[in-house]
C-alpha cells in the first residue's frame, strides 16, 4: 500500500513538473511569435518565463532529483576507507541541516517580506490581480524544508545502519590498471 501511495504520488509531482515545463515551452514560443511575427512582444512572458524557471528549479530539485543524480566531486570520498567514508558522510550531512537550518528562519522571513512587492506583468488569471512575490519565492522555503528533511533522515539511516557497503562496482575509474 505504502509504495502504491509512493509512485502515485511521485507521478503526481513529475506531471506538476512537465507541466510547468510545458508552460514554459509555450510562453517561450509565444514570446518569439510576438517579438518576431507581430513585432510586438509581450512583456508578460518574460515575466512568467521567469517565474516557471524559479519554479521548476526548486521543485524539481525538492521532489524529483535523487541524490545519485547531482554533481560530485568525490575523489577523496571514493579513496577514502570505509570508516573515513561514514565519518565524511556524518560530517555532511550535519553541515547540510545545520547551514539550511541556520538559513531557513531568515528566508522564511525574506520570502514574507516579499508580499509587499507583486509582479510587474503577470496577473493572476482568476482574479486579474498581480501575482505576490512571496507566492513566487515560497517554493525556495520548500525546497530548503525538503533538503532538511532528506538529510536527517539520511543522518538517522546512517547512524541507525552504519556506513553503506562499499561496492567496487559501482566505482568508475578513467584510470586503467
Amino acid at each position: 500500500m505504502k509504495n502504491l501511495f509512493q509512485k502515485q504520488i511521485n507521478e503526481i509531482i513529475k506531471i506538476i513538473a512537465a507541466t510547468m515545463l510545458a508552460a514554459l515551452f509555450i510562453t517561450f514560443l509565444l514570446q518569439i511569435f510576438s517579438r518576431y511575427v507581430l513585432n510586438s512582444p509581450f512583456g508578460w512572458t518574460l515575466e512568467l518565463c521567469r517565474i516557471l524557471w524559479v519554479w521548476i528549479v526548486f521543485f524539481c530539485c525538492a521532489f524529483l532529483v535523487k541524490e545519485k543524480d547531482h554533481v560530485k566531486f568525490n575523489l577523496l570520498y571514493s579513496a577514502s576507507s570505509n570508516k573515513a567514508k561514514f565519518i565524511m558522510s556524518i560530517i555532511s550531512c550535519l553541515a547540510i541541516v545545520v547551514i539550511l537550518g541556520w538559513a531557513l528562519i531568515p528566508t522564511i522571513d525574506y520570502i514574507d517580506w516579499m508580499k509587499m512587492r507583486k509582479t510587474s506583468t503577470v496577473r493572476f488569471p482568476l482574479t486579474g490581480e498581480k501575482i505576490r512575490l512571496n507566492y513566487i519565492f515560497s517554493i525556495y522555503g520548500i525546497f530548503m524544508i525538503s533538503v532538511i528533511g532528506y538529510y536527517i533522515w539520511k543522518l538517522k539511516n546512517l547512524i541507525q545502519n552504519g556506513p553503506e557497503e562499499n561496492d567496487k562496482s559501482k566505482l568508475r575509474t578513467i584510470i586503467k590498471y
